[in-house]
């Protein structure tokens, strides 16, 4: 099943469907303009956006991070059935099973070193514990880092706001390092859900895999298909 086959169901599910979809086309929109517009300046009238780069770093992070987690949700990414297509049809839900397990268990993971990653520059706790949460550390004023910033993004007046919050009253020249950082919790947070999620259309009998995308197939198709027309 392809992104374009897929078909929310219910108003709640049509309208995060249409968020994510329009959330992906407006990021990838960002960083098409802002580009073109530093090229122009660069070309045009020997000037640019000092922090024109560093916004299209962040933006394709979150695009990433973004995506993963989307395609995970429309089974647009790409995988390998050739043992789920050789064995009994009883089997396959048992092993779409068990890989539901192993990638549940890797996002978690991965949500985990997230938060701990972010935490530090969010004035917040981390988890402890090697490998899953046990609780969280304890916070000591020294331990907050919030005043890290990045090295061009000026720190939009807006935001002011947040300034007694997290950095003691100080003000920020440029954009608090925990602001687009967010992005790596959130997307891993997503990635995890929409595992759990597929993991629930197997046990439903939904589906028996993960993965149902063949898009190489699917091309194959449509030439052959023209080539029948022409």
């Amino acid at each position: 099943m392809s992104s374009s086959r897929y078909q929310p169901k219910g108003p709640v599910g049509r309208f995060v469907h249409s968020f994510e979809e329009t959330a992906i086309a407006v990021l990838l929109g960002l960083m098409t303009l802002v580009t073109f517009i530093n090229v122009v300046l660069r070309y045009g009238f020997d000037t640019g956006l000092i922090w024109g780069l560093e916004l299209v770093s962040f933006l394709f992070a979150w695009l990433v991070l973004f995506g993963i987690s989307y395609a995970v949700k429309v089974t647009a990414h790409l995988g390998v059935d050739a043992v789920i297509n050789g064995v009994k049809p009883n089997y396959k839900k048992i092993l779409g099973l068990v890989s539901a397990a192993l990638c549940v268990a890797y996002a978690f993971l991965l949500f985990k070193g997230a938060w701990d990653y972010w935490a530090n520059f969010a004035n917040l706790p981390q988890t402890t514990g090697k490998w899953f949460p046990t609780g969280f550390e304890e916070m000591k004023r020294t331990s907050y880092r919030a005043w890290y910033t990045v090295i061009d993004l000026p720190f939009p007046e807006w935001l002011r706001w947040i300034e007694p919050l997290m950095n003691e009253g100080e003000e920020y020249e440029k954009l608090p390092r925990f602001i687009p950082y967010f992005m790596l919790p959130f997307g891993m947070a997503l990635l995890l859900f929409r595992f759990v999620q597929a993991a629930i259309r197997i046990i439903k009998g939904d589906t028996d895999r993960l993965i149902v995308s063949h898009e190489a197939e699917d091309a194959v198709d449509d030439v052959k298909h023209m080539n029948s027309e022409g």
